[in-house]
Parts: C-alpha cells; sequence; structure tokens
C-alpha cells in the first residue's frame, strides 16, 4: 500500500488535512471518498480498516478530518452538518482537480448521511454506500444527553462524547433540524448500499430500514450481524470494505484484466503508455512484472531477472522436497533465497574487462530439519540438479518470429 499526505482547502479557507492511499501494485481503477463518523478523524480504526480493503481491491481512497477535527483547521464547535457536507465536496473537488474525480462515496454514522447529500450535487458519484447512518440527523442530538437543555437555554455547552469533551453550539442543533436525509434519498436515483447492524444501539437498525424504503431501485442491504456501530472489530470494518468493493463494481466502471489469450504457457502485454508496467498471464496466473522507479518503472511487480531469480528459487526449493519425502527424510522447511547480477568468472583471464564478466546467480539454502551433516551435503547436491539450474546451465536457444 501506498499513501500521500495532503492538504486541501474548503469553501471557508480552512485547510483540511487528508491521507490518500492506494493500491500497492497497480494505478487505481477508481478513486473513493471516505467521510469518518461524528466526532471521529480520518485514522479512526475502522475508518483505516475499510480504506484498506477498498485499496486492496484498487482505489484510491481519500480519507480526510473534517473542520475542527484531527490535523484540520478550524474549531469544530463552530461547525455542523452543512459543513461536513461542504468539507465532502472539497474533497471530490480535490480529486478532480489533481488525480481523478471520484466515483465512490463511503460514509460511516453520520458520515453516511454526509454523503448522501453529497452525491447528490456531485456528478462523478456513480455508487453511494453508508455504513449505521442514521436516516433523521436529528437522531444525533440524543448524544448529547442531559446538555441537551443547556445547549439550547445558553447557546452552548460542553458534551462528553466517546470520553473526550467537545463544545455543542445551538446552531448545529438547528442545522441538524432542517436536514432531510430521507428526502434527499427519494431525490438521488444513483445506487445506494446500506449497511447496518441490527444490535447498533446507537443508531438503531430502524434507520437503515428508512432509508432502505426511502432509496429507488438499484438498492441494497447488507446485515453487519453482532458489530458494534463503532466497528471496532477489525474483522467487521475489513469484511465492510471488503464487500463495498465487490457491491460498487457492478456500477461504475472496473477495468477488466486482459485476457491474454495465447497458444503459449506465458504472455506478457505492455502498452505505450505503461512504461514497463507490464501485464503477464502464466498457464492460468495472473501477475505484474516491472522495474523499480529508480528507471522509469512503477514498481508495480517484479523486474523480469526477480522473475528469472524466483524461477530458480521455486525449482530448488520443491527439488529438495521431493527428493526428501522420497528418502523418508524430515524437511520442515526449505527457504532458497537468489540474487542476480554480473561478476568475473572465478578463473577469468583477463579481468579488468568488462567483457569477462559473466551472469552469476547466488543461491543460499536453509534447511530446517534433523539432518546430519552427509544429509545436507546430499541436499546441495541435489539443489544443483533441479531442472531450472540444469536449463540454466545448458546450451539453449530462443527462436523467435513475429505473429499477426
Amino acid at each position: 500500500m501506498n499513501f500521500e499526505k495532503i492538504n486541501f482547502k474548503n469553501t471557508a479557507g480552512y485547510e483540511l488535512s487528508g491521507r490518500l492511499e492506494l493500491p500497492a501494485d497497480q494505478h487505481p481503477h477508481n478513486y473513493a471518498v471516505f467521510a469518518h463518523c461524528f466526532t471521529c478523524s480520518k485514522n479512526f480504526s475502522a475508518t483505516k480498516n475499510i480504506s484498506r480493503a477498498l485499496t486492496t481491491a484498487g482505489f484510491g481512497v481519500l480519507r480526510f478530518d473534517f473542520t475542527g477535527l484531527g490535523d484540520s483547521d478550524g474549531d469544530f464547535a463552530d461547525t455542523n452538518f452543512s459543513g461536513n457536507v461542504g468539507d465532502l465536496l472539497a474533497a471530490i473537488n480535490y480529486l478532480k482537480e489533481h488525480y481523478q474525480a471520484p466515483t465512490l462515496l463511503v460514509g460511516h454514522s453520520l458520515g453516511g448521511a454526509a454523503v448522501i447529500y453529497a452525491s447528490a450535487q456531485a456528478d462523478s458519484i456513480e455508487a453511494v454506500a453508508t455504513i449505521g447512518a442514521p436516516s433523521d440527523t436529528k437522531h444525533v442530538r440524543h448524544l448529547f444527553g442531559d446538555q441537551l437543555e443547556a445547549i439550547i437555554e445558553n447557546g452552548e455547552a460542553t458534551v462528553q462524547l466517546s470520553g473526550r469533551p467537545f463544545k455543542i453550539k445551538e446552531q448545529l442543533l438547528k442545522d441538524l433540524n432542517e436536514q432531510k436525509v430521507t428526502q434527499t434519498l427519494k431525490d438521488l436515483r444513483k445506487p445506494i448500499l446500506i449497511m447496518h447492524s441490527p444490535q447498533d444501539d446507537t443508531v438503531g437498525i430502524q434507520h437503515a430500514e428508512k432509508l432502505y424504503h426511502a432509496a429507488l431501485h438499484p438498492k441494497s442491504f447488507v446485515s453487519l450481524n453482532g458489530a458494534d456501530h463503532l466497528l471496532m472489530d477489525k474483522k467487521d470494518s475489513k469484511y465492510v470494505g471488503e464487500v463495498i468493493a465487490g457491491w460498487s463494481s457492478r456500477y461504475i466502471d472496473v477495468e477488466e484484466d486482459i485476457a491474454l489469450a495465447s497458444k503459449h504457457n506465458v504472455v506478457a502485454s505492455l502498452d505505450n503508455d505503461s512504461l514497463f508496467t507490464t501485464q503477464m498471464r502464466a498457464g492460468r496466473h495472473y501477475f505484474t512484472a516491472d522495474e523499480p522507479t529508480s528507471i522509469g518503472g512503477n514498481d508495480f511487480g517484479p523486474t523480469p531477472y526477480e522473475l528469472l531469480s524466483s524461477g530458480l528459487a521455486a525449482c530448488t526449493v520443491m527439488t529438495i522436497q521431493m527428493y526428501a519425502r522420497r528418502k523418508k527424510w524430515i524437511i520442515d522447511n526449505v527457504e532458497c533465497h537468489v540474487d542476480y547480477d554480473k561478476q568475473h568468472a572465478i578463473d577469468c583471464e583477463n579481468c579488468e574487462e568488462s567483457s569477462a564478466k559473466i551472469d552469476t546467480f547466488t543461491r543460499e539454502i536453509k534447511i530446517t530439519g534433523d539432518l546430519d551433516e552427509k544429509q545436507l551435503q546430499r541436499v546441495l547436491q541435489i539443489a544443483d540438479k533441479c531442472p531450472v539450474h540444469k536449463t540454466l546451465h545448458s546450451e539453449t536457444q530462443v527462436v523467435t518470429k513475429l505473429v499477426r
């Protein structure tokens, strides 16, 4: 996984702090924006786990702190739900200007209500997913408990939320009262996934029911049975991210793997604009080859020589274990470490000439098992008999022809 720390400004001029996570082995096929729960932050555990599950599935994911929270500027006491929606739109515009317009919005708790509003105003958004979202923003008022009257009477009060003190002003209450989540959802006309736990004691399951009835098809509901509102169990939040990635693939354009059809067992395909990032098929298995960024690649996969070294390493351990099983020797584990380089031949006559260097694979073998010294030496001999080792030492030819 790769990530970039980014900062962008909202319409009020406050600088918001974000983290853009990118897939480790490919360019993102789509971008998503994640809206965290009320008084949470971009670094909240569930936020990170869901984002990383999406990144693993090929998304670039921007998670950021709303105004006045985490590392973002501003005073939380002066913010409200409408401001959160504005922050989301600023995040969407930032991605559009600097990377690619996002197609997916994901929101947790009150962030779920916010993504419904934001997606209605952002043309690039093609799918929306909510997690434990309220169907009515006024629901948040119950979190203020016995301080609710003090906020109304005095204009503000300090409220303990998740063990932390927050100053809540009356303007937040008024803004929450004015929002119509279900009405906005009725007019949305975009695919939506509603995820909710029946055991959610912060935002009851009836909110999911109201959201589902308000939404137009295509709409989906997934029960997060056994999960708490904040998804504190890593398995729950990881599952949420994986489900969203799979669900959204029906509604957004995800580039499919190149078929790479061929009568040959191994195929490589490289487009003009892909630098060195090469799509590969070996048998029924697909993967990527590349070169390091230091020479102009993206480092999305092993280099050709790393793949060649990998073949030697894999064949070595397979051959050793196969021999050990036949001899009924117990080798708990065998590791083969290989490096490739060009080095001078041991008995070279003109070592000062660059042409005197030969291709050299340095191989180290680690054996875990109850073998005596004689058996270990025999294992080293067997390593030299692995088929790939023999191929590297034999006379070989590459027959090349052009096909149309």
